[in-house]
């Protein structure tokens, strides 16, 4: 791998880690690969900027948190480090401040340990793993992956590993085309304690899944911008769930099977997944909002759809019931756990990242 900063000084990560052995690599660079989000103009996004900015104000604003954002190589490094410049953090008073601006780091699918950002931290999150004997001997070859944060932009990420050691790609996920996950801040992952606990990022180890996350926080309302940018993009799989940002149930009724109609034109045979809130015990609207959507996937059947499904918020909630979130509306990681449990059981049940 090609050392710039051998020759170009403004490369050189400036480091208070304490490693005499360490050296940093752009993330950006083979043979690392980075899942989920992509970079345009000065940060990662999870969507073109302009079209962002043409759906709506929330969605601009969020549009280049990165949650979904992986990053994966093979090495034999018995440490990894990270040096991440970090912009619009997110500091909440229900939601860890390691799930909203933290990365965490997997070995072999096993996770080993969270890079936390200390509290005051407003634009860098500079720390080490050491692997110490974890997962089997520290110089031994592993996979890794480090997800992004899920309520913060990344404007560049570093990796820093034993100098001399092994850095290769990582597999390829199993299905070449991404899962696509469209809705609330729920989607987006609030309220997880690290990013490796929403429910795609579990669904993805458990499964070998590369997806994307189109969660906007307060902002999911099937905007025809949106609807016409999802539908255009390459996916094997679309679960959708914006119920909790619907305005109103009218709202929800006039866009929901507009939304999965624009989709199923353009993806005749791509399964789609539909979910009503991941709430047990449901209000009065709240059950209004859950008939639509179940209307939904009635006429899709009706209609002789053979690759739709629908999800209940009894089987999105069954490991926790009303145990699940941090507010009676966002889960905690056991909530996410509980739909991932639900989403999973659909995905091998049905085979849809064999097709």
């Amino acid at each position: 791998m090609f050392d710039i900063s051998k020759i170009d000084a403004n490369f050189k990560v400036e480091t208070k880690i304490e490693k005499e052995d360490i050296k940093f690599y752009d993330a950006d660079d083979v043979p690392f690969k980075i899942y989920g989000v992509y970079r345009e103009g000065d940060r990662y996004r999870r969507m073109p900027e302009n079209v962002a900015k043409s759906v709506s104000e929330g969605v601009y604003s969020l549009h280049s948190n990165t949650a979904g954002g992986r990053v994966r190589f093979v090495t034999d490094s018995p440490y990894v480090a990270i040096h991440a410049k970090i912009d619009k953090n997110a500091k909440m008073a229900h939601f860890p401040f390691t799930g909203s601006m933290g990365f965490d780091l997997y070995a072999d699918n096993i996770y080993i340990n969270t890079f936390v950002p200390p509290f005051n931290t407003n634009d860098i999150l500079e720390k080490v793993i050491d692997f110490n004997g974890i997962n089997g001997e520290h110089a031994k070859t592993k996979e890794i992956t480090i997800n992004f944060p899920l309520y913060s932009d990344v404007l560049k990420l570093y990796i820093g590993l034993k100098d001399g050691c092994i850095i290769e790609e990582a597999a390829e996920y199993k299905n070449e085309k991404p899962v696509v996950f469209y809705g609330s801040s729920i989607t987006q992952g609030g309220c997880a304690s690290r990013p490796g606990t929403c429910y795609q990022a579990i669904l993805s180890r458990n499964l070998n899944m590369d997806y994307i996350n189109l969660g906007f926080s307060g902002s999911a309302k099937a905007e025809d911008e949106m609807i016409d940018y999802i539908m255009n993009l390459d996916m094997s799989v679309f679960v959708f769930d914006y119920d909790n940002n619907a305005p109103t149930s009218e709202h929800l009724k006039n866009t929901h099977e507009k939304m999965f109609k624009a989709i199923r034109y353009n993806h005749p045979s791509v399964p789609v997944i539909m979910m009503p809130r991941p709430k047990y015990y449901l209000t009065d609207s709240e059950k209004i909002n859950r008939s639509i959507i179940e209307a939904t996937y009635r006429n899709a059947v009706n209609n002789g759809d053979k690759n739709v499904y629908y999800i209940s918020n009894e089987e999105l909630t069954s490991l926790c019931k009303n145990e699940g979130t941090v507010d009676n509306c966002h889960p905690t990681d056991f909530g996410f756990a509980s739909m991932a449990e639900a989403l999973e059981k659909v995905f091998r049940d049905n085979h849809l990242l064999d097709r």
